[in-house]
């Protein structure tokens, strides 16, 4: 094998097997965990929620209720904030590999994009503009960017080039959202006790069921291709395996039947990361040994409502009501 398609190999490799859920940056695997919890306050609490990772290691945070877009540099542990529009009210965020961030603005029923570089922030109209954009992802090329709408019942999709989106219909409330290895996009129907599943090449739905009152909230897929769900009702952990659509692993987490599964990610080695909304802490589990730790959180009364891993393997959490974000490894 020649030098340079060893470089190429060595780059695009861990790219491919990388973790997390379609954020932009792919999350990465520690070479050690030792449990060390940091957390920093934000400086507008302002229901600060749904942390992303930027190409350069910082980490962009939603805030809600403030209308704000924060940036928070690991190393000099210090944060910058952007207004928005008026309305926007931030619910989830991602930044691309261009480092532009890109917004779901559940209060105007747009997708923003904010250039850190400059502070310039354009709003792309939803067709369904009371809809509530909620969560989004984007796709490993970075043209298209799938986000549900919880409130208009549907599925949207943005070109990021032209900015036009076009909706899918469905229902349940959609929530969480993730890509499957195929390019077929799936979220949890949590007011239906379902998984949706749109096929982009031909604009049909699909469905997997799960138990009555499962709620599943949101999603994340694994190096494997695997995908991992929270079932926020019965407080479990499933995994599902993409192409035969079934549930092929159930773990019940520590809390107990009301624990409220909220929050779940993967790291580049497969390591699945949960919250139970009701806890004060994050469970830690290792599909392969079926360990499961918990970390307990320094600071009570979090409210996690998302978490990611960076390139370094770090898990990251924001506390969306004690106004604390939070870094495990």
């Amino acid at each position: 094998m020649n030098t340079l398609l060893t470089l190429i190999l060595a780059l695009v490799g861990p790219l491919a097997a990388a973790g997390g859920s379609h954020y932009g940056t792919p999350a990465g695997a520690a070479a050690s965990f030792g449990g060390q919890v940091s957390e920093w306050s934000v400086p507008t609490p302002a229901f600060a929620r749904d942390p992303a990772v930027a190409p350069d290691g910082a980490i962009f945070i939603a805030v809600m209720a403030g209308n704000k877009v924060a940036r928070f540099d690991p190393v000099s542990q210090s944060f910058k904030e952007w207004e928005l529009p008026p309305k926007h009210h931030p619910h989830g965020l991602l930044a691309d590999r261009k480092g532009i961030v890109w917004t779901t603005g559940n209060g105007n029923g747009t997708i923003g994009r904010l250039d850190p570089a400059t502070g310039t922030m354009r709003e792309f109209p939803a067709p369904t503009r009371d809809g509530g954009p909620h969560t989004l992802v984007i796709s490993d090329d970075g043209s298209t960017i799938w986000f549900t709408l919880q409130s208009g019942n549907r599925i949207g999709r943005l070109d990021t080039a032209s900015g036009r989106i076009v909706e899918y219909p469905t229902s349940g409330g959609p929530y969480g959202i993730t890509l499957d290895r195929q390019g077929r996009v799936w979220f949890c129907r949590m007011g239906d006790d379902r998984l949706g599943i749109l096929d982009p090449a031909t604009g049909k739905m699909a469905e997997l069921a799960l138990p009555e009152g499962a709620r599943p909230r949101r999603m994340a897929t694994a190096p494997d291709g695997s995908l991992w769900v929270t079932l926020y009702g019965h407080n479990k952990l499933v995994q599902v395996d993409p192409d035969a659509g079934r549930v092929v692993r159930e773990v019940a987490l520590p809390a107990g039947p009301r624990g409220g599964a909220y929050a779940v990610t993967v790291d580049g080695a497969g390591i699945v990361w949960a919250n139970e909304i009701r806890s004060d802490s994050v469970a830690r589990f290792d599909p392969r040994s079926n360990r499961l730790r918990v970390v307990k959180l320094p600071t009570p009364g979090a409210g996690i409502r998302k978490m990611i891993v960076d390139a370094r393997g770090q898990l990251w959490y924001m506390g969306s009501q004690n106004g604390r974000l939070g870094r495990v490894r």
